[in-house]
């Protein structure tokens, strides 16, 4: 469960950095009217969107005592979020991109709370550090080596192929997801999972 998890969260965070290092030159060399000013806004609202939704569907999941839900807000959040590389290539305005990032910060708000919710119940026991630490070396490894692959790609072939190539590694992070399903399922079901007090020792 926690290596699919951490191999998700790998491929998404590979494919968004895959375009991270260009995406300041991608919107003022190509989009209509591209200023610094529309990179911090773009930011802002992919922020926005995320903080102003994030709370209410990790409460709502709180509220559903079981994986199902969270499995499902998982789900669509990630491939929201996947498609987002795809939008960009469609991208001439700015409009366009207070729309795209708005739709990221939407698929980050459904996907970051179950993300956590479910690695922290199907944490290794006696190895918290060790699960964590591989899950915060892993994703440093694939944005880093992403990033210099993506700065190649752009100069050799160009942003339409960056796109591309994060879209389909984001994509495949997103569908590894689904591996998670059935252990879910069988591990806990609806009202299995209920609040417990803290242990006095």
């Amino acid at each position: 469960m926690i290596r699919i998890l951490v191999t998700s969260d790998f491929l998404l965070i590979s494919g968004f950095a895959v375009f991270g290092p260009v995406f300041a030159i991608f919107i003022t060399e190509k989009i209509q009217g591209g200023t610094l000013a529309i990179i911090g806004f773009t930011a802002a609202i992919f922020q926005i969107f995320k903080s102003s939704f994030q709370i209410p569907i990790a409460n709502y999941l709180d509220k559903n005592h079981g994986e199902k839900d969270d499995f499902y807000s998982l789900i669509i959040g990630s491939f929201l979020v996947a498609i987002v590389p795809f939008l960009y290539l469609f991208a001439g305005k700015p409009f366009h991109l207070y729309i795209i990032n708005a739709i990221y910060g939407i698929g980050a708000a459904f996907a970051i709370p179950p993300w956590f919710s479910i690695f922290t119940r199907h944490i290794d026991k006696m190895h918290e550090s060790t699960d964590w630490a591989v899950e915060s070396v892993s994703i440093g490894i694939g944005a880093a080596s992403a990033a210099a692959l993506g700065g190649i790609i752009a100069e050799k072939l160009g942003f339409e192929v960056v796109f591309i190539v994060a879209g389909i590694v984001a994509m495949a992070g997103a569908a590894t997801l689904i591996k998670i399903y059935s252990g879910l399922r069988i591990k806990v079901g609806r009202g299995q999972v209920l609040p417990q007090p803290d242990k006095k020792h």
